[in-house]
This record gives structure tokens, C-alpha cells and sequence, in this order.
């Protein structure tokens, strides 16, 4: 009988507590870590010999949005293949629970518009397996699904809403007393079930995310008494926390805002995640203002951390499936409804003078932190013409050289072109220069700001946000050395674990879950690079963009290796954290 499941030798081990990095040896059994260094005290059913390769925890991501994707895909990938073993699902305020019966279609359509997710992918790999209404059920159904990953489930504010109130209800009026005490009442049911807490996005009545019918999603209109009703369930039980995406004006550093979220951490005196901290790639006191401020906040007693997206991508968009322009009401309006409704009303002439004037006037759409949505239209570099061989003299130019060769308004040239595909006119939208001082800056500059925001699960058809634990690796810590293999690996995994809750995960220790990396760090890559690849995967026979990882020669879950050499073992050691825990 062996005394040890895996043995993973000759490693550089790196714990993720920011202890200075070593040459040992790891021992893994009945998914947990037996022993770090000295010599084995029996033998291993599995050797990992890790000569000239990191060991280190595996990396939690806070922030996305596998809440249908876990149905047909249970290692959650991509973030699965860059050497993610724990995330958080029910972000934002979205997901699928609580939700009667005759609300499960609309809920579904809800996803369709604001995270991007096919329609088509969701009905065929997650409605037939849809057998829960309530949160408690639903978390036992996610229980009894096959997991590759670890994860940890938000109440998804909005769904509670709606499911209190009814939609039109839920989006037009604040909760009656009666109501707000339903939704505590539900809340509680739920963390007694094992939630982690509660999410929501507010981002007012011109949300970047609306919903199906172009109207805002229901968190983004929220009043503040519903939301601190919710968040003195968590006082109450002393446990959970709370992710917050808001930013209802053009300034990421209103102090309207940042007085609410400090507000809101005063009611619920438990942790919140603040999506996202803003980054400018030029005025480096965009980022050292909302830090300033998460040092104070914390200093006053109250726990916030701020979430940062670090990666380097662009975005590659069609208009039959964009969404992230919702924040301007003509591009809304114009680009909700069906394929034959959108391409009406990219027609019309006075719809078109109001995209170009909101185009014009919104700098914060398109010119504000990391360049957002791939940066100003006029940039845009048109990558496909859906194999019309008579539009080929376009690709590769962007919107501005054919305006000016035309003659044309640059967004004329857009939506002409589009009109000729049906929409399915692709455009590339890289963004602006990444200045890494800038950007790493974010995470070495305080110590209260995590890596992550993938949006993984979501908007696959544009950009890969789950790549970033290799991008940051790579970019961060192998090129420039802006940040320390140590630091890296304490914000990827044990900081991200402490804010976000999870138990005895995120560091390297005898007796912690066995969620481990290894890589070497000079093969890391992104594969490949930027946007990623279209590849038919999903139900539905609907496609993604995905971008395959090398370097890692083995990620292990619980105890169980899931990846080897890059290739997925078929293992789903994966669970549902209830609190935290496994």
C-alpha cells in the first residue's frame, strides 16, 4: 500500500504567503497536502517530477460567470487551462436562482444580452438538467454536478429580486417592507445552504450591461435601502461577503459612489470586492486615487478590496452579438431585438445621427480606463467580412483610413459594412499601449487589491478574460519584473482566497486542500496571443474565442490532477465550497 497519492519532486516551491522561494519536495494524500520538504516517510502512487519547474498554489479567480457554462463544461475553461482551481460564480447580480418555472426562458434571455452567453449553448447544456427553483436546490444541483474546479456561489441579487417582486415590479420601485423582508428571509435560507454572500451591479439607467429588451438590469437601478437590507443579513450572521460593480458616472472616482460603497461595508462590517479599480494608461492618478482611497477605508475599520483587470487583450465584435456599447441609448436601442430589428434600425437615418453623436460625445465609453471596449470606433480595424471575396480590400484597415478614402463618417463606414454581412462584419478593437507601471501598479501599490476580473463564462465571442493568471505570469513577473514571483502567487491565490472567503485555500501548507500549479515560468505562453481563436465548442452548435495555455506541466485539483502536460485528464475532483469549504 502506498502512503502517499502524489508526490510532486525537485520543485521550486513558491507557498503564496510571500515566504521566499525553495527547492523541495510536496506530498499530496486524500486531497490534502501530507508534507512540505524533508524526505518522503513512505511511497507515492503518482511522481510529478517538477526539476526546473514552479509549485505553487493553485490561482482563485473572484469574478466570473461560469453559472451556465459549468453544466456542459465542468473544468470551466478557459480558466481551467491557465491554472484556475477555485472560482466565484453568481457575479454582478446574475445567475439562475432563485427563479420559478415560468421564469426559467426570460432568465436565460436575461444572460443572452448582459454576459454575451448563446441562447441556443444555454438551452441545450443547462435547461435540461434544470431541476431547482429555490436557492438551497439549486446549490444541491451544483453539488451533484461534475466539477474541474473549485467554486463558490453569490446570491445573484437580481434573480432575488424578481423573484420577490416580478420583473416589472422589481425594475420600476423599490421593495415594500414586506418585500425586503422576503428577500432577507431568502437570503438567510441561502447562506444557511452555503452561499458566500450577495453580488450586484448598478450601473444606472444607461447600464454597459443591459438586459434583453434593452431596458437596465434590475441591480443597476437599485435604491440603497434595498441593498443595505441585504447587506444587515450578513451583519446579522456575522459571515459572507459582497461584490459591487458600480460606477454610474463618467468619473471612476466619484465620491458619490465611494461614499456609497463605504456605506455599504459600514452596514453589512463584512468584507466587499469593488469591481473594478480604473486604470489609466497615461494618468497614472486615475489608479493612485482609488488606492488612496481603499487605504483609508481600510484604515477606518472597513474591509474593501479592490479587484483589478490586469490583462493585456482586445476585443474582436460583430454587430449581430454586441452588447458592450449599452451605455449610449441610440447604440441600445439599435442594437437590441432580433438580427431582422437591428438591421432596420442601423438603417435609419435618424437612429444613425444619434449613434454618431453619442459615439462623439461619450468619451467614457470608449476612451476611458484600458482603453475600454477595445478604444475609440474610428481605431477599429475591420479582421472579417464573413468570406465576401467582393469586400476583401477592406480587411486589415481601419474604420478611419476608409472614411477618409470614401469620404464617409467613420461610423457610416461601420454599419455599411455591417449591413452587407448581416451583421457579421468582424471588427478588432486592441486597445491602447499597456503601460505595465501602471497596471502592475495596481497590485504592488497596495495591499488591498486582488488580480482577476475574467468575465470567464461571458462576452466569448469578443475577448479571453481568463488567461490572465498566465498573462500576468509572463508579462508581470518573466519580461519585466515589475512584480516578484512571490507577490504574484500571494495576490493570485491567497489573497484572492482570504477576500473572497475560501477556507485553507490559496497557499501551499501541510494539511490545506491540494489545489497546486505547476509550471515552468520560461514556457509559459498564451496560445494564441490577443484575441484568441474561434472554435465550434458549445451546445447549440454556437462557437467561442478560446486561448490554450502552455508551460503548465500539471494542475491538480483536490488532490487530483486535471491537467498534464496541458491536456485534460477527464478527472472532476471539483466542489462546491458551502462557506468556504469543501
Amino acid at each position: 500500500m502506498t502512503d502517499y497519492d502524489i508526490h510532486i519532486k525537485n520543485g521550486t516551491i513558491v507557498d503564496g504567503t510571500r515566504a521566499p522561494k525553495y527547492h523541495g519536495d510536496l506530498w499530496i494524500k486524500d486531497g490534502r497536502i501530507a508534507q512540505m520538504g524533508g524526505r518522503a516517510k513512505g511511497t507515492s502512487e503518482q511522481i510529478i517530477d517538477a526539476d526546473g519547474a514552479i509549485v505553487a498554489p493553485g490561482f482563485v479567480d473572484l469574478h466570473t460567470h461560469y453559472d451556465a457554462q459549468i453544466y456542459w463544461d465542468p473544468w470551466c475553461s478557459i480558466s481551467s487551462w491557465h491554472g484556475v482551481t477555485s472560482a466565484v460564480l453568481g457575479n454582478c447580480g446574475f445567475g439562475f436562482a432563485p427563479c420559478k418555472p415560468d421564469f426559467r426562458d426570460r432568465s436565460m434571455l436575461t444572460m443572452v444580452r448582459t454576459e454575451a452567453i448563446p441562447y441556443e449553448s444555454m438551452k441545450e447544456g443547462m435547461l435540461p438538467a434544470w431541476d431547482w427553483e429555490t436557492i438551497p436546490e439549486y446549490l444541491d444541483t451544483i453539488d451533484r454536478l461534475p466539477k474541474g474546479i473549485n467554486v463558490l456561489q453569490y446570491m445573484p441579487t437580481a434573480s432575488l429580486m424578481i423573484y420577490v417582486m416580478g420583473l416589472d415590479a422589481a425594475k420600476s420601485r423599490p421593495a415594500t417592507s414586506a418585500e425586503q423582508k422576503e428577500m432577507q428571509r431568502l437570503l438567510h435560507e441561502g447562506m444557511d445552504a452555503g452561499l458566500c454572500g450577495f453580488s450586484i451591479q448598478r450601473l444606472g439607467p444607461n447600464s454597459t450591461q443591459a438586459d434583453f429588451d434593452g431596458s437596465p438590469m434590475v441591480t443597476d437601478t437599485m435604491c440603497d435601502d434595498d441593498i443595505f437590507c441585504l447587506a444587515e443579513v450578513l451583519r446579522e450572521r456575522d459571515e459572507g461577503f459582497i461584490q459591487l460593480t458600480q460606477a454610474t458616472s463618467s468619473n471612476p472616482n466619484d465620491p458619490d459612489d465611494l461614499a456609497f460603497k463605504r456605506r455599504l461595508a459600514e452596514v453589512a462590517g463584512r468584507p466587499i470586492i469593488d469591481n473594478v479599480v480604473p486604470v489609466s494608461q497615461k494618468n497614472p492618478r486615475v489608479h493612485e486615487e482609488r488606492l488612496e482611497w481603499l487605504a483609508q477605508a481600510n484604515a477606518d475599520g472597513l474591509r474593501i478590496f479592490g479587484q483589478a483587470a490586469q490583462l493585456r487583450t482586445g476585443f474582436a465584435f460583430s454587430l449581430d452579438t454586441w452588447n458592450l456599447y449599452d451605455s449610449s441609448p441610440a447604440w441600445r436601442e439599435a442594437t437590441t431585438g432580433t438580427l431582422e430589428e437591428k438591421i432596420v434600425k442601423l438603417r435609419d437615418p435618424a437612429i444613425r445621427e444619434r449613434i454618431k453623436a453619442e459615439t462623439d460625445a461619450a468619451s467614457t465609453l470608449f476612451t476611458q480606463t484600458q482603453g475600454a471596449v477595445g478604444g475609440p470606433p474610428r481605431k477599429l480595424i475591420v479582421q472579417g467580412v464573413a468570406r465576401r471575396q467582393d469586400m476583401q480590400q477592406y480587411v486589415g484597415k481601419s474604420l478611419e483610413r476608409i472614411a477618409e478614402e470614401e469620404g464617409k463618417h467613420y461610423l457610416d463606414v461601420m454599419l455599411d459594412l455591417s449591413l452587407q454581412t448581416d451583421l457579421r462584419t468582424e471588427f478588432l478593437g486592441e486597445g491602447p499601449e499597456f503601460n505595465v507601471e501602471h497596471m502592475a501598479g495596481v497590485l504592488t501599490e497596495s495591499p488591498y487589491t486582488v488580480p482577476g476580473v475574467s468575465d470567464g463564462g461571458a462576452h466569448t465571442k469578443f475577448f479571453n478574460g481568463g488567461a490572465w493568471p498566465t498573462d500576468m505570469l509572463t508579462w508581470m513577473v518573466r519580461d519585466t519584473g515589475r512584480i516578484t514571483l512571490e507577490e504574484a502567487h500571494y495576490k493570485m491565490s491567497a489573497l484572492a482566497a482570504h477576500a473572497g472567503g475560501f477556507v485553507d485555500r490559496g497557499v501551499l501548507r501541510e494539511g490545506a486542500a491540494a489545489d497546486v500549479v505547476v509550471y515552468k515560468l520560461d514556457e509559459l505562453a498564451i496560445d494564441p496571443p490577443w484575441i484568441g481563436e474561434p472554435v465550434y465548442d458549445l451546445p447549440g452548435g454556437e462557437w467561442r474565442r478560446i486561448q490554450r495555455a502552455e508551460g503548465y506541466h500539471s494542475i491538480i485539483v483536490n488532490g487530483v490532477e486535471t491537467f498534464a502536460d496541458g491536456e485534460c485528464t477527464g478527472a472532476t475532483p471539483g466542489s462546491l465550497l458551502r462557506h468556504g469549504r469543501g
